[in-house]
């Protein structure tokens, strides 16, 4: 497995949030292959795979260089994978050195969410993605059965 940063090539807005998504293995890339499916391609965002193949410092770099590179002046929100795991500490360790947010537990919706609200400011975008995502987990099944019934259907 390769951990490879990939970043779009989508038009590039003005001042608006960067956006890195930063995951175990390939999820990240992933996920931006499949908002940029749904959205059309977006600028002014990465992925970057933590994975055994590469050592931590040099992710971390990668991560370094990515925020400076994606900052446009609005500064950079930082989607990772899952609490307390690696890909979040790393990212967590540009909070000082950087304008940047980190929400965990990304997600499709969360990641539809950012790339459609990027004009807002920085702490705001990343509580709008942390409710999208929240939002987007629903136990369907029992969702649906505990949907009231129309009385008149049969």
């Amino acid at each position: 497995m390769t951990d490879e940063s990939t970043e779009s090539g989508g038009q590039s807005a003005e001042a608006q949030v960067g956006v890195i998504v930063v995951s175990h293995a390939d999820y990240g890339s992933a996920m931006l292959r499949t908002a940029e499916f749904i959205l059309g391609p977006q600028s002014d965002c990465s992925s970057i795979s933590v994975d055994v193949a590469h050592e931590v410092s040099e992710t971390v770099r990668r991560l370094d260089d990515a925020a400076q590179r994606l900052d446009k002046g609005a500064g950079v929100i930082i989607l990772t994978d899952m609490f307390g795991g690696t890909p979040t500490n790393l990212a967590l360790s540009l909070l000082a050195t950087h304008k940047v947010e980190v929400v965990t537990g990304v997600n499709l919706p969360m990641l539809l969410k950012v790339f459609t609200s990027r004009d807002k400011e920085l702490e705001e975008l990343a509580r709008l993605a942390g409710e999208a995502g929240a939002k987007g987990i629903v136990v369907a099944g029992s969702m649906l059965r505990n949907k009231p019934r129309d009385k008149n259907a049969g």
